[in-house]
């Protein structure tokens, strides 16, 4: 039996031994006290504690912790009770603070949360409470993170996660909503019949604008169509008048075109052509003066021999026939 005791005390003092090796994972710290007092905060790795006389006081994790907070009525200022709930995102960054700082910590800092909403929305109406999330967590942050460093807790944010007004409130945003968005849908409307009109009346006026424009520029062309065709006519009138010039008629041919004047002129039903005898007889008397003595003939020698009644160019046989007949 003695053979076998000295082993087995080995034994179990080897086993007490390991008991005493502590293994601190990593993003943890062990809180170690001595005789009940504090010695020392463990980090990541492995420790030996006396035995009996060391014990490890708290095990604390450096990672970030969640803390959601059931919903708290709060009383706003315009004194509108609303249930509203947070979540507070926190880590411990002194492990001994946050295990000597305050019993129970995770209670301190709910509470702690709770009375800092209602201080915040005290003294928000229910307005500016519903649309000032933002400006909540901001303050949140601040003032509980400053109140937990004693705690060795670090705030890193709070956000509102749900605001719940009483179900006549509620009813009545709704209704103020639906209100609102009557009143848009009507102003919306009201823009678009207004545009419209805008459009419409701008349309016409360019319309109008342009049929304008379209006509004025319709009768420069006209006009101006109307000055060619006159000016054209007036320059061949003017060749004609020319081409008689570089002709040079002698009087004869020019008293045959005034009668041929005279006869267009008794073509029409009811127009009467008086001419006078004595008229006609000195005509007749001035051509065969002409003809006999040859003055005033700006023809050469030559046409002595041709037709005493020659035609007219300028006039045709039909005409030529008629002013012979009216000489004779």
């Amino acid at each position: 039996m003695e053979y076998f005791a000295v082993p087995l005390i080995l034994v179990i003092l080897i086993i007490f031994l390991l008991s005493c090796l502590k293994i601190v994972p990593q993003s943890n710290q062990y809180i170690t006290e001595f005789l009940g007092k504090y010695k020392s905060t463990w980090d990541a790795g492995i420790h030996f504690k006396i035995p009996f006389f060391e014990r490890v006081a708290n095990k604390v994790t450096l990672k970030e912790i969640i803390l959601d907070s059931p919903p708290q009525p709060v009383i706003t200022k315009d004194n509108v009770t609303m249930q509203i709930d947070t979540v507070v995102y926190y880590n411990i960054f002194d492990a001994k603070s946050y295990t000597y700082g305050v019993v129970n910590p995770l209670s301190a800092l709910s509470n702690l949360t709770a009375t800092t909403l209602r201080n915040i929305v005290g003294d928000m109406e229910l307005d500016e409470t519903l649309s000032s999330r933002d400006k909540i967590n901001d303050e949140m942050t601040c003032l509980l993170d400053v109140a937990t460093d004693r705690w060795g807790i670090k705030v890193n944010r709070v956000e509102l996660k749900n605001i719940i007004p009483p179900k006549d409130i509620q009813d009545s945003m709704e209704k103020q909503m639906k209100a609102e968005r009557e009143r848009r849908e009507t102003l919306l409307q009201a823009e678009g019949h207004k545009q419209a009109v805008i459009t419409r009346a701008e349309g016409d006026k360019q319309a109008a604008i342009l049929q304008a424009e379209g006509e004025r520029d319709a009768r420069i062309a006209r006009a101006e169509g109307e000055a060619r065709a006159v000016r054209l006519a007036k320059e061949a009138e003017a060749a004609g008048i020319r081409a008689i010039r570089e002709a040079a008629p002698d009087f004869s041919v020019l008293e045959l075109r005034k009668y041929d004047a005279l006869i267009q002129m008794s073509n029409g039903r009811a127009a009467k052509l008086i001419v006078p005898t004595d008229a006609v007889q000195a005509v007749t008397k001035n051509v065969m003066f002409s003809e006999t003595t040859g003055l005033g003939d700006a023809t050469a020698p030559e046409a002595e021999l041709a037709d005493p009644h020659p035609e007219d160019v300028c006039c045709s046989d039909s005409e030529n026939v008629v002013t012979r007949e009216f000489l004779k």
